[in-house]
């Protein structure tokens, strides 16, 4: 199975773009959109300060951006089941997603002083594919809310050209393994996200390092080059 096939959504879709090539480039367009919205969102929430909290309309808005003119339920949660190929994971019945999202923002929101910004965006990134609240555009979605909060609780738009979401693009196996190893865990009763936690922590070193490496034309070794 190719990396492009695991963890990948099976459900019924209404694609509005039936041609496979047109909308892989409708996506990609659409992933610069989401991630200028995304941008948007973290100047707006560090301007209005500690009164913002992240919303279920915040990950719908994302969504929107990701498959607007792509599917139909574009902004919009899931109507029905769902199965993710290449995992043992069954997502929740599609009833069921919108108290789990809101549970997902409470959780976010009630922890945001006491856990750490890698913990916070970590969290988002696992529990919101757990949840799979999407008939597609689940993985978009989830690394694009966890960039959010992650800027967010930091209190900057954070510099850098090879960003977190793009690095998981780049190489995905790690951020897949990462998810796994997490659902493993919740399946037992106790939630580990160390290995997300590590993944974003040392992806977030190489985005800033890139900031260095453009300031003084030298390269650094990242913490997996040097292994």
């Amino acid at each position: 199975m190719s990396e492009e096939e695991r963890r990948h959504s099976v459900a019924s879709e209404a694609y509005l773009i039936q041609d496979e090539q047109l909308r892989a480039e409708a996506e990609a367009r659409n992933g610069l959109i989401q991630f200028d919205r995304a941008c948007s969102m973290i100047v707006d929430a560090i301007e209005k300060g500690e009164g913002w909290k992240l919303r279920p309309s915040a990950i719908l808005t994302l969504h929107r951006a990701a498959l607007e003119g792509i599917s139909s339920y574009a902004g919009n949660f899931r109507p029905a089941g769902v199965a993710i190929s290449g995992s043992a994971h069954k997502p929740a019945d599609a009833h069921l997603v919108p108290e789990l999202i809101e549970d997902l923002c409470d959780y976010v929101n009630g922890h945001w002083d006491d856990r750490t910004a890698i913990h916070l965006s970590s969290y988002i990134m696992w529990r919101l594919n757990w949840i799979h609240p999407f008939s597609d555009g689940n993985g978009r979605t989830s690394r694009m809310v966890s960039y959010l909060v992650l800027s967010v609780r930091l209190g900057m738009l954070l510099p850098g050209r090879n960003t977190i979401p793009d690095q998981i693009v780049d190489n995905r196996h790690p951020y897949f393994d990462a998810l796994e190893d997490a659902d493993r865990s919740a399946a037992d009763g106790e939630l580990d996200l160390g290995k997300m936690e590590e993944l974003i922590e040392n992806m977030l070193a190489k985005q800033l390092m890139g900031v260095m490496e453009s300031a003084t034309g030298k390269h650094f070794l990242s913490g997996d080059e040097g292994n």
